[in-house]
């Protein structure tokens, strides 16, 4: 059994790699998207324990993503990633709603930290 399901929504290819490279061999069931609308249908489908989201993406940010959720999903949890950290990103971030936030670029101890933080899990 996974410690939690997780979703990744990156429109990079290879942040949403080296999520799952880093968080399935830690016991975490991944899936991925490379959009916000793609990850908005993702969670139509299922449920996530956890979502973590780009703020910066075509089409769809990850603040317009998170305001949306949290609209229809007031207990889901999201993690905003971002590679454009100012006080004023967190706190939109964390005003709309996120449970954390990660600077990127980081590394694979630092997402498994914050996402154990999120999600209450013990190491």
């Amino acid at each position: 059994m996974p410690k939690a399901r997780i979703l990744v929504i990156d429109d990079e290819e290879i942040v949403r790699i080296s999520c799952e490279r880093t968080l399935v061999p830690e016991g975490y069931e991944i899936d991925t998207a490379a959009s916000g609308k793609e990850g908005l249908e993702r969670l139509e489908k299922g449920e996530y324990d956890l979502v973590l989201v780009d703020l910066k993406m075509p089409g769809m940010s990850g603040i317009e993503f998170l305001v949306n959720i949290k609209s229809r999903r007031p207990e889901q949890k999201v993690m905003i990633m971002t590679g454009y950290d100012t006080i004023e990103h967190i706190v939109e971030a964390i005003s709309s709603g996120a449970a954390h936030y990660l600077e990127k670029p980081f590394t694979p101890d630092t997402l498994i930290e914050r996402i154990n933080e999120v999600l209450c899990i013990e190491i």
